[in-house]
């Protein structure tokens, strides 16, 4: 987050307070901001000594990791995480550097040629015995804004390249999705990637959308009928 963004938030938040607008901030409001943007909330709010919105912001952080350990219980066979790194670091003990390593979520080993992409581990699906997961799609009447941008349209490029090689390498990223958003473009946490875990999957064009998959192969008809 920019030191720009940083000083809005900050502003924002002593601005409401002094207008006497502390109870505009719920819990459900709260809860719609990123870990470290409740944090910040809640150190102004203990600064103004605004106990009941900093007693809300210690709930929403409380309610983040509850909801990320039912995330990692769920998550899809083969995606448990063992040790999270950051994602920039687990790209480059696979010998990729990242365009952009903030926003960028794939990149090309040069050492041979092998497309190596970070898939979000909550967003695995199983399907006839296998694993799934969409890595690009169209931006659809403004469904996927994150596909029009420069990491997205990386993405759609990574994708091309593994379908004509037949094969690319996944790894996996652990955090907390934010709600409406795409977690590649903006998530509510990121714990991090796992960096003892690399997927080996092929990509396959269905219409427009690129997806990967790997252990059985997921049926044909099974992708057809998304």
């Amino acid at each position: 987050m920019g030191l720009r963004r940083k000083r809005a938030v900050a502003v924002n938040a002593r601005d409401t307070f002094k207008r006497g607008h502390a109870e505009d901030w719920t819990l459900a409001r709260i809860s719609g901001l990123s870990v470290q943007d409740i944090k910040r909330l809640r150190d102004n709010a203990e600064r103004l000594n605004e106990a009941a919105v900093a007693e809300l912001c210690s709930q929403a952080l409380r309610d983040a990791r509850s909801s990320q350990s039912r995330v990692q219980r769920k998550s899809a066979p083969g995606t448990k995480a063992r040790h999270l790194i950051a994602r920039a670091k687990a790209f480059q003990a696979r010998g990729v550097f990242l365009t952009d390593p903030r926003t960028s979520w794939g990149g090309v080993r040069k050492s041979d040629g092998v497309v190596v992409m970070a898939l979000w581990a909550d967003a695995v699906e199983t399907a006839d015995g296998g694993c799934r997961y969409l890595l690009w799609a169209p931006n659809a009447d403004g469904s996927r804004p994150w596909s029009d941008k420069a990491a997205g349209k990386e993405r759609l490029e990574h994708c091309r390249d593994a379908l004509r090689l037949g094969s690319a390498e996944g790894l996996l990223v652990y955090g907390q999705r934010l709600a409406a958003h795409l977690p590649e473009d903006k998530a509510y946490a990121v714990y991090g990637a796992d960096a003892e875990t690399v997927l080996s999957f092929e990509v396959v064009q269905v219409g427009a959308e690129f997806w990967a998959q790997w252990g059985r192969k997921a049926a044909p008809s099974a992708l057809e009928r998304r």
